[in-house]
């Protein structure tokens, strides 16, 4: 989509320079200390962002992209792309260098391209001190040896969704919080005929979540501290047959789903239970024939195995800027302004509980507390751990989540197409030729 320059197209860089910061509705204690960054003449800019689940978070990053537009003349293009197409764009982009100005990625995909990309940490240090300060989580995927490659945007609260009415029809009258009662729910739900179902197919999210909540849970890691590969361990195999056993429960096809497809079984009616985002509760209320569907639905964090705490990955995104841009100061400028208390708070609230905020400050948005079902939700960005746990983030943590290492490990085990240990033997294998690189 293109946002339409309007009355203001013709102002001079050095009008938005002097007096664009009030016309970002940004107070007179924000403007003294913020980098004021002055769009190049004639300036447009393209950004490259992920196709939303819930319609209501585009729409509010649209209306703060028209209100930049608005007040300094530059246009702003916005394209879309699966989720599972943003990355391999992203990297290509950035390898010919042409492309889109500006990516919102997953996870650690900055890593993969840092030469790549305008070193934003004036900014970055300017956000974090003026608003609280950044997750760490999310802040280690967007940095690179002490400096902002990207700026993190957000996390994706990924969390179990279930029939209320189906899990006591099973015999249980709450959810069970570790993983071995799981385990024993998702027999009984499938006994019944109303199964679960997790993704064990390349998806970005729901599969990468669900992959590395079974290895954490039961202790294992794909790195330790240094950065050596340890994924063969006795916790990953243990694991492993765990996810076997969980997988005999599931509805039939969950190898092949990709991120649409728990949420389109579970609004179906096929699986009972499953693992989201809450956009999936924002699916059902729309649409009066889910009604029952929407009021019968829960969410509670994953259960906690032997590893005696709750560790999850949580879906985030950052936005990071193309050196291959004409435009870097009107990219600057066009993050700073989305970034803004007003804008970051209309962003977060038209998320609906999707998007948890990068940025301490923002954990006072009242939409976390405005339905209960948000509750699961509201911690994604205090609790997630890094994907490249226990080891640093890097190239090498960044291209073994691109290559599905781990959830390819889950899949060929629980499909019977290898042994446990022949599959983790094939992922510590194909780890290893990212981390001795």
């Amino acid at each position: 989509m293109t946002i339409n320059r309007r009355h203001l197209l013709g102002a001079s860089a050095g009008l938005v320079a002097a007096a664009g910061l009030n016309r970002f509705g940004l107070t007179p204690a924000f403007a003294q200390s913020a980098p004021a960054y002055k769009p190049e003449e004639g300036a447009t800019l393209r950004l490259l962002r992920w196709v939303p689940f819930v319609p209501a978070e585009e729409a509010a990053w649209l209306a703060n992209t028209k209100k930049f537009t608005d007040a300094t003349g530059v246009q702003v293009r916005i394209d879309k792309e699966s989720w599972e197409d943003v990355r391999p764009k992203a990297a290509v982009a950035a390898n010919v260098g042409s492309g889109p100005d500006m990516v919102m990625s997953w996870f650690d995909d900055p890593q993969q391209y840092p030469d790549k990309l305008v070193d934003v940490t004036e900014l970055g240090e300017y956000l974090g001190s003026a608003h609280g300060g950044w997750y760490p989580g999310l802040e280690g995927y967007a940095k690179r040896d002490g400096k902002f490659i990207a700026l993190p945007l957000c996390a994706i609260g990924n969390a179990v969704v279930y029939r209320d009415s189906h899990m006591k029809a099973a015999g249980f009258s709450e959810f069970p919080k570790d993983t071995a009662g799981f385990l024993e729910l998702c027999k009984a739900l499938h006994a019944k005929g109303t199964p679960a179902g997790f993704p064990h197919g390349k998806a970005v999210g729901d599969g990468n979540n669900y992959a590395h909540w079974l290895l954490w849970s039961h202790g294992g890691k794909m790195v330790d501290e240094s950065g050596k590969v340890v994924i063969n361990s006795p916790e990953t195999l243990a694991s492993v047959k765990y996810a076997q056993e969980l997988y005999k429960t599931f509805i039939p096809g969950t190898e092949s789903w990709q991120d649409v497809n728990n949420n389109r079984a579970f609004l179906a009616g096929q699986v009972s239970l499953t693992a989201n985002g809450v956009s999936v509760y924002y699916a059902a209320i729309k649409d009066p024939a889910m009604k029952a569907i929407a009021d019968d639905m829960r969410s509670v964090n994953l259960p906690i195995g032997p590893v005696g705490q709750s560790v999850e990955l949580h879906q985030t995104s950052t936005i990071s800027i193309f050196k291959h841009t004409k435009y870097p100061e009107a990219a600057k400028a066009y993050l700073q302004f989305m970034y803004q208390a007003d804008n970051m708070n209309a962003w977060i609230t038209g998320a609906s509980a999707y998007c948890c905020q990068p940025l301490k400050e923002f954990a006072a948005n009242p939409v976390w507390t405005s339905n209960p079902i948000h509750a699961a939700y509201a911690k994604a960005s205090e609790t997630l751990r890094p994907n490249g746990y226990a080891g640093p983030l890097g190239t090498a943590s960044a291209g073994v989540m691109a290559d599905y290492v781990l959830v390819d490990m889950y899949a060929t085990a629980v499909t019977g197409q290898m042994s446990p240990e022949d599959a983790i033997a094939q992922a510590e294998k194909r780890a290893n030729r990212y981390y001795t690189l």
